[in-house]
């Protein structure tokens, strides 16, 4: 008996030593389990870090290539002004040459069609009179002011001394012009 106790004993032990030896093998495999989720999980957060990266800098790209695509629209649309306002002035001369008395019908015409031809390239390129109905500071500066009456009401406009353009919707010049106040 004594043989058999001792033969138990070593059994119990093997399967001692066997289940100590399978816990130490669960241990490993979860450790290794546990590095390779955080390793996975480092992977994974790199993954996202870039993905994030790279949706910025493409959005940063189509914020750049719409702002270039809006200056080159205005400055395609705003073009003419700079020669505009050079031109100006001439045809300010024209009317007010078309103003003087005296002149020759050949002469008049003449200047007639080329003030017309003036303002007509002007409205191709987008070029207008401000209107004149009622004064507006955005468009007109008051040169001189006016007592109004009933035959002429406040913030109207009496005379118009220079005319004033736009181009689109940015003034090229301000209209002078004298109010009634």
């Amino acid at each position: 008996m004594s043989e058999d106790i001792k033969n138990e004993e070593i059994v119990d032990e093997t399967i001692d030593n066997e289940t100590d030896t399978e816990e130490i093998v669960d241990e490993t495999v979860e450790s290794e389990e546990a590095s390779e989720k955080s390793e996975l999980e480092l992977a994974n957060e790199r993954a996202d870090e870039f993905e994030n990266k790279y949706l910025r800098a493409h959005a940063e790209m189509q914020n750049i290539q719409r702002r270039a695509s809006e200056e080159r629209q205005s400055l395609q649309r705003y073009r003419s002004q700079d020669l505009a306002k050079k031109i100006l002035p001439s045809l300010d001369n024209l009317e007010r040459a078309l103003a003087v008395e005296g002149l020759t019908e050949d002469v008049k015409k003449g200047l007639e069609m080329t003030r017309e031809s003036l303002l007509q390239a002007f409205k191709e390129e987008g070029i207008e009179e401000v209107p004149m109905d009622v004064f507006d500071a955005n468009f007109h500066m008051a040169v001189q002011t006016l007592p109004a009456d009933d035959g002429h009401p406040a913030e109207t406009i009496a005379e118009v001394f220079q005319k004033g353009y736009q181009l689109h919707d940015r003034l090229l010049r301000p209209a002078m012009v004298v109010v009634y106040n």
